[in-house]
């Protein structure tokens, strides 16, 4: 068999390498493990918070042991940078002198002031595709790197994965194209029995669902709510949110009319469950939560409606009616493709363990939220 030929074989079963490539990292990143991020100033990277006592003396021996070696940094996003009262608008590297053991790297990752002084260098596109692997895998975006030097031979080269910088860029599209229908089925629910879940699959594992509830025409504007997954609120009625609250209240809406909700993994808004109790913590401490987010080096929103726009067009709905408070969704939704014909509020409880939450989100974020202010 020719060579071309095989090769496009083996490319339909396992994809193009350089996002089979990007995929692999993805695991090896949830994993705790080194990456290698080859571009014109290569560098070794490792999520600092997959990293314990013994993984950073590992990781400083492995990279950072010889003489002629460039000392290890701690590569931050430009929130975190401004955070610690580094004036930049890109991310950027921080200097460590050698002294720093695991919770003084910790602290300059995420508390909410700085330990101490620290110096900074702009860092390449390596380290900055590094941080964007890094919030894919719902990690921290705060990474320890070493340079990888061409001419230096790296002590177990064979086991670092690597992958192209460039890559990652043309991911986030990569991964709303894979999405496909996994499965179907009727599940009928309290308050709305006329119900079907439709679960996606994407090329990295996340598995959204739409709820089609009753008969939507899509003929015409159907009644949709984006729900971002939120487990605390949704499944164990969390009162720091009001995520459950709105969940009932898009079902009872969409009930007698007839719609979707689209029910999407984006916990924390995109940061993931783990660093949505980081910024938890932070609040506790006294940030609101747009503060706490960015404190923690993300933006205040990282979800991405990409996958929501694709969602819907698999199910054959272009123009709807969102049922939401957020005009950022109307944008993204509009930006990715769908017509949004209109937008109806959900105004849930207000109580005192939320207010301060949904004061933020008003204030701070723009939802459209009147309500607040009468109760």
């Amino acid at each position: 068999m020719p060579k071309d030929m095989v090769a496009d074989l083996v490319s339909g079963l396992f994809g193009l390498p350089a996002k089979m490539a990007v995929e692999r990292g993805l695991a090896e990143f949830r994993a705790g493990r080194p990456v290698l991020f080859a571009a014109e100033s290569s560098v070794i990277a490792v999520p600092v918070d997959a990293l314990d006592a013994e993984r950073l003396h590992s990781f400083v021996g492995a990279f950072a042991s010889s003489a002629d070696a460039l000392p290890l940094r701690l590569a931050v996003t430009a929130r975190r940078a401004r955070a610690l009262g580094i004036d930049t608008e890109r991310p950027i590297a921080l200097t460590l002198d050698g002294s720093e053991d695991l919770d003084a790297i910790h602290s300059l990752a995420a508390a909410a002031a700085a330990p101490r002084a620290v110096a900074a260098v702009p860092v390449g596109p390596a380290a900055i595709a590094a941080i964007e692997l890094a919030k894919l895998a719902q990690r921290l975006p705060a990474l320890l790197i070493a340079a990888a030097d061409p001419n230096h031979e790296l002590p177990n080269a064979g086991l670092l994965l690597s992958v192209e910088a460039e890559a990652l860029g043309r991911f986030r599209q990569q991964l709303v194209e894979s999405l496909r229908i996994a499965a179907t089925s009727r599940v009928p629910l309290e308050g709305a029995e006329q119900a079907q879940f439709v679960v996606f699959r994407d090329g990295i594992g996340g598995s959204p669902a739409a709820i089609v509830i009753g008969e939507p025409d899509l003929a015409q504007p159907v009644l949709v709510r984006l729900h971002s997954a939120c487990l605390t609120g949704d499944v164990f009625g969390s009162r720091r949110c009001d995520c459950g609250d709105q969940l009932k209240l898009a079902i009872a809406r969409v009930k007698h009319a007839g719609g979707i909700i689209l029910y999407l993994d984006q916990e924390g808004r995109g940061l993931g469950l783990a660093n949505k109790m980081q910024a938890y913590r932070l609040q506790d401490c006294g940030l609101d939560t747009v503060d706490a987010n960015v404190t923690l080096g993300f933006e205040n929103d990282e979800r991405d409606y990409g996958i929501a726009a694709r969602m819907l067009q698999l199910l054959g709905c272009r123009r709807v009616v969102l049922l939401t408070n957020n005009p950022a969704k109307l944008d993204g939704l509009a930006g990715a493709g769908i017509e949004v014909c209109g937008c109806m509020p959900l105004h849930a409880p207000v109580n005192a363990e939320n207010r301060r939450y949904l004061t933020a989100k008003a204030v701070r974020a723009g939802h459209r939220l009147d309500h607040l202010w009468r109760s």
